[in-house]
């Protein structure tokens, strides 16, 4: 496993090569993470009110449900990712939707 500042260097290398700009991340922000604002909202609400009866029942259950999701699901997140950065930019970096 590569030692994650190697990785971490190289990814900023790559960024500063090809001119992107890096923007700060608020330590804990949910809004601006898609993980928590697109994610996990549907899949908490898939398993609300489900018991497994073992790690496994648990792993099929998620499988089956990130195998079932719409094709346009990643899509819609990330575009919304979008407008959620620019209001925080538009905001002078003091934004989280409530």
């Amino acid at each position: 496993m590569f030692p994650s500042h190697g990785v971490a260097n190289l990814t900023q290398q790559w960024l500063q090569r090809y001119g992107w700009e890096i923007l700060p991340h608020p330590a804990h922000s949910p809004d601006l993470a898609p993980s928590d604002f697109h994610l996990f909202g549907p899949l908490k609400r898939h398993l609300g009110g489900m018991a497994f009866e073992t790690e496994d029942d648990l792993i099929s259950e998620l499988r089956n449900w990130f195998d079932n999701l719409d094709v346009d699901f990643s899509r819609v997140g990330i575009n919304s990712l979008l407008s959620r950065w620019q209001k925080y930019i538009d905001l002078h970096r003091n934004y989280v939707e409530k």
